[in-house]
């Protein structure tokens, strides 16, 4: 919006903290390549637009806002003479795109220093050169430092994803390996077994016999009910009193292969009427190893699930071979994270999944977003671990008008009041020297506001820290991008 053209006074000029040091020559080039002009109620610039000038306020009520989504939400509001915003950046050239990154409007007829963003360049450079050169060094120098540090977070990234992968891979692997040795042995007896009844003056009935109630257990082992710790205690002590009922030797170890199996004294009841007497140790001996060996094999199919469960969710995790935007169900990366985090999450801290999962899919850019949830979930741990007693980490999702909300609630120490608008800041961190960048919720705003034009907040108190991802359920006709920060001055 254009304004109205003022008269330019050098002595109100001068009187600006911004140029209060100028000399008066310098302040009345000032007015003549520059200009006052009043704003009416309404928008002066607009972001995204190319920065064509610099404004300093001289009175009135002005309001700073960024894109988010499709809303413009507020940064700052002031009615403070002296501040300034627009071509901010101008000095640094063509090195950087010359566009304002955020939206002014004034709220009441407003009164501005409006400087062209050449005039401001051409005057940063031959009035204050070192002060150039110095601002460069600091603009630039604080983003290499934010990519490098960047970098690191990622490399910590991948570093906590093969640490809690070994870890989570370790148990399965090691179980797969014993159950092998384990089934080695089993299959070895079992052929022993069977040349003893080849030897044997079996007539074809009762080999037959044997056969179908093998099969028949095999099945049972398959459908084995879940017992409670008294339940299965119970029924061992009944399984060994009808073994040693009925002569057969070592009851206190078949007792309890049975009961895992789902096997019972009336299952042994009718194995007892279809085979004779005298070979019903043999029996029973027989069906132990087929037992033991279906265990084993089901034990062995487990572990190899959760390993691939385990690649699965790792590969879901990093979106290895994926689209980098694409549409995703926030569930899965959600899960995937928390598995690759496991290792991370302590004992004495319990999840608690809260998801609504009614909730339509986003586009977005997973990876990404799993590096949001992990930045998160880490400072949610950490909270916790600092706290006293056992602690709870509610993940939850939900529909909030046109956004959908992820929220990670944590009962640890919380975000002190004087700190918590500092959360998000590059290099801002809580955490000992050594533990932390200051650098993830950086990041993850970044990636939250800027990439996927969402919003990222946080409410804390004692034992009640909660922050909330609010994603829009639809992609904007960019897909997003990442913006620089122009902070109001």
């Amino acid at each position: 919006m254009s304004g109205v053209p003022l008269t330019c006074n050098p002595d109100e000029i001068a009187s600006l903290f911004l140029f209060e040091k100028l000399h008066p020559d310098q302040v009345g080039r000032l007015c003549a390549e520059g200009g006052v002009k009043q704003f009416q109620p309404g928008p002066v610039y607009t972001e995204g637009e190319p920065a064509s000038c610099f404004y300093v306020m001289l009175d009135g009520t002005v309001v700073l806002s960024r894109r988010v989504g499709g809303d413009d939400v507020e940064v700052t509001r002031t009615s403070q003479p002296g501040v300034y915003a627009g071509a901010m950046q101008a000095y640094v050239g063509d090195r950087v795109p010359q566009i304002y990154n955020n939206s002014m409007r004034v709220t009441e007829p407003s009164r501005f220093f409006v400087l062209p963003a050449e005039t401001f360049a051409n005057v940063m450079r031959e009035w204050f050169p070192m002060a150039v050169h110095l601002l460069e060094g600091l603009f630039f120098g604080s983003k290499s430092t934010q990519r490098a540090v960047g970098q690191r977070e990622r490399l910590l990234a991948l570093g906590s994803l093969s640490a809690g992968l070994t870890h989570e891979l370790n148990n399965p692997a090691a179980a797969a390996v014993r159950a092998t040795s384990a089934l080695r042995e089993r299959v070895a007896k079992m052929r022993r077994k069977l040349g003893v009844i080849a030897e044997g003056s079996f007539s074809r009935d009762t080999l037959a016999g044997l056969i179908d109630i093998q099969e028949r257990t095999a099945e049972r082992i398959a459908k084995a009910p879940s017992l409670s710790a008294m339940e299965a205690a119970d029924r061992e002590d009944a399984l060994a009193d009808w073994l040693e009922g009925h002569g057969i030797e070592q009851s206190w170890q078949i007792a309890p292969t049975f009961v895992q199996a789902g096997l019972d004294t009336e299952w042994l009841d009718r194995i007892a009427l279809t085979v004779d007497e005298e070979i019903l140790p043999g029996a029973v001996g027989w069906l132990n190893y087929t037992v033991e060996t279906e265990l084993l094999l089901n034990e062995i199919a487990d572990s190899t699930a959760r390993v691939s469960h385990l690649v699965d969710a790792a590969k879901q995790y990093a979106q290895l071979d994926r689209a980098p935007y694409r549409t995703v169900d926030v569930h899965e990366l959600l899960d995937s994270t928390l598995v690759m985090l496991s290792a991370k999450i302590s004992s004495h801290i319990s999840v608690v999944k809260d998801y609504d999962r009614t909730a339509p899919q986003v586009p977005a850019y997973p990876a990404e977003l799993n590096q949001v949830w992990t930045n998160l979930i880490d400072n949610a741990v950490a909270a916790m671990r600092d706290a006293d007693g056992p602690g709870t980490l509610t993940v939850r999702t939900a529909l909030q008008h046109d956004r959908l909300l992820v929220e990670f609630r944590d009962t640890g120490t919380g975000i002190p009041e004087e700190i918590r608008g500092r959360v998000f800041d590059p290099f801002f961190t809580t955490k000992p020297v050594g533990e932390g960048t200051g650098l993830g919720l950086d990041i993850s705003w970044r990636i939250v506001v800027d990439k996927h034009h969402g919003t990222l907040q946080v409410e804390s108190e004692p034992g009640d820290t909660r922050f909330q991802v609010l994603l829009p359920l639809t992609a904007d006709d960019a897909e997003g991008s990442e913006g620089s920060d122009d902070s109001p001055s």
